[in-house]
């Protein structure tokens, strides 16, 4: 299971800057004081008090955890109403939106796959809320609408959510997102007639669906179905593994496997390429440590599952499979992952083979195509590539076009093709075909954007944290830049749950970079750069060195005249929101703004809301007097100060978030706001019908960053014209 965070992504552009205000106009505007609203909502503090282990801690803002009730609703409009109404005083703000958009506007593809002699893809072109599923009979034959997202709503806030074709390209079983929710409801199409059926599976999370080799049904796991009232933030607990068979409701489902003795367990099911074998990886948490049981499907259908890993002890990924011989991709014994083969005819464990050895790269990940194992891995943050024989022996590197970040290369063993995707800070993601047999990488598809890429630089810098330990960090600019301190800055990060943060092209920073931005990412401890010892000291008591690495990346970058605290902002997302709200509470004189995204705020309570439970694997819990010490001392919201001058925050959430429930974002913008003694505004901006961000609408998106920018604008004294966009004057 994947720790399901939103990570953000960078490109850097060139473009000649085009005047669409005086300079007069931009500074005038830009200057202005950051000052904070003339009145905050008023928020009610009550004497909810807890007692953790003979610590008292209070909650004043606990009501605004009944996420539904009138008092929590009226006060997310009056937030909404400040918020939209300080904006709206920025004059930039339209010419940013109107740029935003207009970058925006070009063709995205997805990675193709092969399924019955057909192929499969995404396509967006351009300004789609959604992408839209195609299919082809071959490369260059003319691709016919499979899906199109966008005509199940106007405002494009049903997204599709995963894809499964049968193995003979007959059917698509298909999952749809509803306003960003992490329920999702699969169904199934008949792909020569592009109808659906009657199958209707409801109530799944963290899920995909599998085929049985014959296409005539698939393994999904789901939840019991939830209160309609609580839904969006009570707990999922026990996952439930099912067989759906093509045609017939799912209340005729057949459970295959559960386990009530263990209500955090859930179920991913594969089969496996030759149809023989259900793969059932059990995870528990967010944590990359795995069980591995398997059922022979060709044997009778009460035929019992088979326990072959049986202990949560390192990470065991299916790669495929030789007939009972299951190759994994593990860390067990390897802190940065090999391939073993399992054969289950013998299945202790310690049978294990070494296929593929450990190297200095972390491998993040491998399939199976052409008879080859293909083998990614991060090289200090960045794609490496490699193509193993089925013994393990070497045979290639792959080319790739640049330092950057490959993902893909998903196939059949008997299959000699294959495609990945590329992408990097100067090249938007682009699709690559690649022969397995020979080594030859053409381009698919690849997009027109109109910049200059020559025109910015990206360098890979290394920094010193607190303790000495040596952190990368990515930093992309225009050529030509003057390290005088005046640049402004964004510094983005992420470091948890065994995420790696790697070069990525975004519209979203490409304005940010033409109005004069640096963009700064550093590979924090925590996230998976460096493999496993690298993600654990970044974990539970040794969270604090996140927090460490990322403030010694804003001291560098002042130190080497990058920036200065007054045009200095730090971002984050999810995992990176705690981040940010952290650094913002302990160093508030560091920075110049702060942009904390669907953060975790209350660390004493994240574990009690849907799955909020499953990161106690990366955090720890308050349950424990131990680790509620630690989680005491850094959460962002028990550690905001009053009388403090914290500087200008824009907090982001959305109303349907059921990953982590908007409840942390309300209660620690309403103790900010209280707490605020300088005259930096507290805002926070609450998306309607989203969710954590996956799915969300290019348009939402476009509306949330055009917002973003404009804050900064205001909140760093950015003085820059925004290209193509309208001027502020036109705007008014």
């Amino acid at each position: 299971m994947s720790a399901l965070h939103l990570v953000g992504t960078l490109v850097i552009v060139s473009i000649v800057v085009a005047a669409c205000a005086s300079e007069h106009e931009a500074t005038e505007s830009s200057a202005r004081p950051s000052t904070k609203p003339s009145a905050y909502p008023v928020a009610k503090k009550t004497d909810q008090v807890d007692d953790y282990h003979g610590t008292r801690v209070a909650d004043p803002y606990r009501w605004l955890e009944d996420l539904d009730s009138p008092e929590t609703r009226a006060w997310v409009q009056a937030e909404n109403k400040v918020t939209f109404a300080y904006l709206d005083t920025i004059p930039e703000r339209t010419a940013i939106r109107s740029r935003l958009t207009q970058l925006w506007n070009y063709e995205k593809w997805g990675t193709p796959s092969k399924r019955g002699g057909r192929y499969f893809f995404t396509k967006n072109d351009g300004l789609q809320n959604q992408s839209v599923l195609y299919w082809a009979p071959s490369l260059d034959a003319e691709p016919k609408v499979l899906l199109n997202p966008n005509t199940l709503t106007a405002d494009g806030t049903i997204a599709l959510e995963g894809t499964a074709v049968s193995e003979d390209g007959k059917f698509l079983a298909y999952g749809l997102r509803s306003s960003g929710s992490d329920w999702i409801e699969w169904k199934v199409r008949d792909i020569d007639t592009g109808t659906d059926l009657a199958d209707d599976l409801k109530w799944i999370k963290f899920s995909g669906v599998s085929w049985t080799k014959d296409g005539s049904g698939l393994f999904y796991s789901r939840y019991d179905e939830p209160n309609a009232a609580t839904m969006m933030e009570a707990a999922n607990y026990y996952q439930k593994l099912f067989f759906h068979r093509v045609g017939t409701a799912q209340s005729e489902d057949v459970l295959v496997y559960q386990r009530p003795d263990q209500k955090e367990w859930g179920f991913m099911p594969r089969v496996t390429e030759d149809g023989r074998y259900l793969v059932i990886q059990v995870w528990k948490g967010t944590e990359d440590k795995y069980l591995i049981y398997y059922k022979d499907l060709m044997e009778a259908a009460d035929s019992p599952v088979v326990e072959l890993i049986r202990e949560f002890e390192a990470d065991f990924t299916f790669v495929g499979n030789d007939g009972p011989v299951f190759w994994f991709k593990t860390d067990l014994a390897a802190p940065r992952a090999r391939i073993i083969a399992i054969d289950t005819t013998a299945p202790d464990r310690t049978n294990g083979r070494e296929v593929v050895p450990q190297a200095d790269e972390t491998l993040l990940g491998a399939t199976v195509a052409g008879d080859h194992f293909i083998a990614s891995y991060l090289k200090d943050a960045h794609s490496h590539v490699r193509v193993f024989r089925l013994d393990g022996q070497l045979e290639r590197e792959v080319a790739l076009p640049g330092i950057g970040t490959a993902s893909g290369f998903q196939g059949r063993r008997n299959d000699p093709e294959t495609f990945y995707a590329f992408t990097s800070f100067t090249t938007p993601t682009t699709i690559f075909h690649y022969d397995v047999s020979n080594g030859a990488s053409t381009v698919f598809r690849k997009p027109t954007v109109a910049f200059d890429p020559d025109a910015y630089e990206t360098k890979q810098v290394f920094y010193a944290s607190k303790d000495g330990t040596r952190i990368p960090m990515f930093i992309s600019h225009r050529r030509g830049l003057k390290l005088d301190g005046s640049n402004p800055t964004l510094l983005y990060g992420y470091g948890g749950f065994n995420i790696s943060l790697t070069p990525a092209f975004s519209v979203e920073n490409l304005v940010w970079m033409e109005m004069g931005g640096i963009f700064a990412q550093p590979n924090l401890r925590g996230g998976g750069e460096y493999g496993e010892a690298w993600h654990l000291a970044g974990t539970k008591a040794q969270k604090q060195n996140v927090f460490d690495d990322f403030i010694a990346a804003a001291e560098w970058l002042i130190a080497n005249e990058y920036t200065s605290t007054p045009k200095l902002a730090i971002s984050g997302h999810s995992n990176g929101g705690l981040l940010v709200g952290a650094c913002l509470t302990q160093r508030p004189d560091l920075f110049g703004a702060a942009l904390p995204g669907v953060g975790v705020m209350d660390m004493l309570r994240f574990h009690k809301f849907t799955i909020g439970w499953a990161w106690t694997s990366d955090y720890g819990s308050s349950d424990d007097p131990a680790q509620f010490k630690a989680l005491y001392a850094y959460s962002p919201l028990q550690n905001i100060k009053p009388g403090t001058h914290y500087p200008p925050t824009l907090v982001t959430t959305a109303d349907h978030d059921d990953r982590v429930v908007p409840a942390h974002s309300f209660k620690f913008a309403a103790t900010l706001q209280a707490a605020q003694t300088g005259d930096a505004p507290i805002l926070i901006r609450i998306e309607t019908k989203a969710g954590h961000g996956a799915g969300k609408p290019t348009a939402k998106q476009i509306e949330e960053a055009a917002d973003t920018w404009a804050f900064l604008v205001r909140a760093l004294h950015v003085k820059a014209s925004i290209a193509g966009g309208q001027s502020p004057s036109s705007a008014r």
